[in-house]
């Protein structure tokens, strides 16, 4: 991992138990163990499950599961090709060895894909404005972070959605700023109050530089935005061309739309994006059962294709260009026709496709906790945590969607990010594993107590495993039903709800200098 370990997230830990401790090693102990105590309640340095643990332990797919579905994305590309082809991208495309159909089509032979895959990043950085928060992207490292555009926020007073405003869009990414598992950040929410695209864009880039300097990620309605943008970040970088040097926001295009074609729109963004060496997430998703098929190994060689196809449209403009290969599996209830975003489908679903783009040596994005729930409820715990640990055990490099959204992506809660924030640090955890090692196993621990006051508690072994090993929650209660009932009765809504509130009473960060907002707002309509 880059940068320092962030700390844990409650310095609370608590023994219980009622042992005497009178003997002599008991009382040798005691002393230190004070220490130790106080040191604790000064907030330990290390995280027991830091970002950037190791994934790819669950695999849904077989080997010959893997080739099969490779096998018909390069026989997809190859015989059906791509449609809807820009004229300046087909050109590209034709030069770097696709050929066209005579009937509307451009296709790929395998051997393009394959020197597509060969030639593409497989890790790269992407920065953050400070470099402590920068993050390796790549190998088999899993990072949680966010994306989504929800029009509707679930407001923090009354519990009910209204439309997203770009006041929301500066709360969130306050609040986001000071968690440590968002190890970047996309916008959220779209600013349903500024209806015209240009200053909706310059406004979504503002609020990212003005309240966070973690990894930072947007979008451009079209590609004559991009440069008046970039003069912007180049203000928060410190001088012309200063973004284009070292980019601390990626760029999220979709350029395929499926079933099998590009979008024109989003294909200009993306070689105006590669002309500011912007890094880009190119998104494919596709719906199974609307755009892609309902069964899963045919959604699956379908999207494949689709997002290969971004891959050889990166590889046709600039071989090796920083390209994080999104591609998100997304699910159609098939009794409606609606979007779902939770359920053991999309779960396994997404997890495949990271392992797929993992086997292929690509860098992964794949979406997670995209709750079908209105509430925070156990309708929203359940889907959140079924998907986010799939996707992180399968190895998802960039798991997006995966803190504050609800409602099918619809909304975004305040309250979401706070308790999705803890849920990833018990998904570290688990990515984490087991150390096993001669100090680990204990042997002489379990002599001395065996032999000596007959209990662990108090221990040194003990209390050093306590402090690495172990995540203590500082918003799930573990109280006694009597305790929680004296302190109010708080469901996790409620005690997220607070914490919400008090993050935002108190957090506000300026991370541009009175000269670079002044020079931006100068320049841009900064509502």
């Amino acid at each position: 991992m880059n940068g320092p370990l962030p700390i844990v997230h409650n310095e609370k830990m608590h023994i219980r138990g009622h042992i005497n401790m009178a003997d002599d090693a008991g009382t040798r102990r005691r002393g230190g163990r004070a220490e130790r105590l106080v040191k604790r309640a000064a907030k330990p340095v290390v995280d027991p499950c830091p970002p950037g643990q190791i994934g790819g332990h669950y695999r849904p797919l077989t080997e010959g599961d893997l080739q099969s579905i490779f096998k018909t994305a390069l026989r997809l590309l190859a015989d059906l090709g791509m449609g809807e082809v820009p004229e300046r991208l087909r050109r590209d495309l034709l030069a770097a060895g696709a050929s066209d159909d005579g009937k509307g089509r451009v296709t790929f032979p395998a051997s393009l894909v394959e020197d597509a895959i060969a030639a593409a990043a497989k890790t790269f950085i992407l920065h953050g404005r400070d470099d402590n928060r920068s993050i390796e992207v790549g190998g088999n490292k899993v990072y949680f972070g966010t994306g989504g555009a929800a029009v509707q926020t679930l407001d923090l007073d009354d519990g009910l959605y209204r439309p997203s405003t770009l006041a929301d869009l500066h709360d969130f990414t306050r609040l986001q700023d000071t968690l440590a598992n968002v190890s970047w950040y996309t916008r959220c929410c779209v600013a349903t109050d500024v209806p015209d695209n240009f200053d909706l864009d310059v406004n979504t880039a503002y609020a990212l530089l003005r309240n966070t300097t973690k990894p930072t990620a947007t979008s451009f309605t079209l590609a004559q935005y991009v440069d008046p943008i970039i003069k912007m970040l180049d203000i928060a970088a410190g001088g012309d061309g200063a973004f284009s040097r070292r980019p601390f926001m990626k760029t999220h295009i979709s350029p395929v739309i499926s079933p099998m074609r590009f979008g024109e729109d989003a294909v200009d963004v993306v070689y105006e994006c590669i002309k500011h060496n912007i890094p880009m997430s190119c998104i494919t998703a596709a719906q199974a059962g609307a755009t892609a098929p309902a069964t899963m190994a045919g959604f699956l060689a379908q999207s494949l294709a689709e997002t290969l196809a971004s891959l050889v449209m990166v590889h046709a403009i600039k071989p090796g260009f920083p390209m994080i290969f999104s591609n998100w599996p997304l699910v159609v209830d098939l009794r409606t026709g609606g979007f779902s975003g939770g359920g053991g489908e999309s779960a396994v679903l997404n997890a495949a496709s990271a392992q797929l783009s993992n086997w292929l040596g690509l860098p992964s994005g794949v979406a997670c906790s995209m709750s079908d729930a209105k509430a925070i409820d156990a309708q929203y715990g359940a889907e959140k945590g079924i998907s986010s640990l799939s996707a992180a055990l399968a190895g998802g490099n960039l798991i997006y969607e995966s803190s504050g959204m609800t409602a099918s992506l619809l909304g975004a809660s305040f309250e979401a990010f706070i308790l999705d924030d803890e849920m990833h640090s018990h998904t570290y955890r688990v990515l984490r594993g087991i150390e096993v090692n001669d100090d680990n196993l204990g042997y002489e621990a379990i002599i001395e107590a065996v032999l000596g006051s007959g209990h662990f508690l108090g221990g040194d072994h003990t209390i050093a495993a306590m402090e690495r090993d172990y995540f203590y929650p500082s918003l799930a209660d573990r109280d006694e039903p009597r305790t929680w009932a004296a302190n109010g009765a708080k469901d996790a809504w409620t005690v997220a709800r607070d914490r919400a509130r008090s993050i935002l009473a108190d957090h506000n960060p300026e991370y541009l200098t009175s000269d670079q907002d002044a020079a931006i707002r100068s320049q841009f309509k900064i509502l």
